[in-house]
């Protein structure tokens, strides 16, 4: 199996060298699961002061992203690193559809991405109409720019390779991989501070935990996240 590749079109290519280095993400690259290039947007511009952007036509605040950069970039993965047209390339955007478990698993079937990551006050929109096939947002709030929601996108379809975990039932437990908040867990000690672990979890009857953390993540998800309930049928 080849690894999920990601090219990363940024004007910080420095921001992922520590995030990326350690923790799930680490050893995939390790391991090969997954392989990560950052391309500096800087490098294809054509001025002295490699400028990447520029003040918006029609005025306003904040500066926007220049086209002529970006589109250069994707031509360069094109030409020298074989990008295929079918290959996605996402804008991380805060006007992209919101990112969930499900939208993840579909994205983690590609063998190539190229994230795009937005700065400033935008994006020129023509990158968007003619270049990219997807914007995806990680929520709805603001944050200075692409390259955490790169990284947040990077981890979340990381861990979804084959042998990326080290068990199969660390994703499928997982809070939204069911489609309901995780089970709440314990571990050792048994009793601490005089708080004490159910005891079903420690009676060793693999069909009573089972229930157990069945109805435990239902009433978690009806607590604290209703809205994953619509159209859902739970009896």
């Amino acid at each position: 199996m080849s690894a999920l590749r990601f090219d990363i079109l940024t004007v910080f290519p420095e921001m992922f060298e520590s995030p990326l280095s350690s923790g799930v993400v680490g050893r995939a690259l390790k391991n090969q699961i997954i392989d990560v290039n950052c391309l500096d947007i800087r490098l294809f511009t054509e001025d002295h002061h490699k400028s990447v952007d520029d003040y918006p036509f029609g005025g306003g605040g904040g500066m926007i992203l220049k086209p002529e950069p970006i589109f250069k970039a994707v031509d360069h993965l094109k030409q020298k690193s074989s990008l295929k047209e079918s290959d996605p390339i996402i804008l991380l955007s805060p006007q992209g559809r919101k990112l969930n478990q499900r939208q993840a698993e579909i994205l983690s079937n590609n063998e190539r991405i190229v994230l795009i990551c937005g700065r400033y006050d935008g994006v020129d929109e023509r990158v968007v109409k003619h270049l990219v096939t997807d914007e995806i947002s990680i929520g709805d709030y603001v944050i200075s720019g692409g390259e955490l929601a790169a990284m947040v996108l990077i981890d979340c379809l990381a861990r979804l390779q084959q042998d990326a975990l080290g068990s199969a039932e660390s994703i499928e437990d997982d809070s939204h991989t069911s489609g309901l908040l995780q089970f709440p867990q314990y571990t050792r000690p048994s009793v601490y501070r005089d708080w004490e672990v159910p005891d079903v979890l420690l009676s060793g009857n693999h069909k009573e935990i089972k229930k157990f953390r069945e109805m435990e993540s239902i009433k978690r998800t009806l607590q604290r996240r209703p809205d994953l309930f619509h159209g859902r049928d739970i009896n």
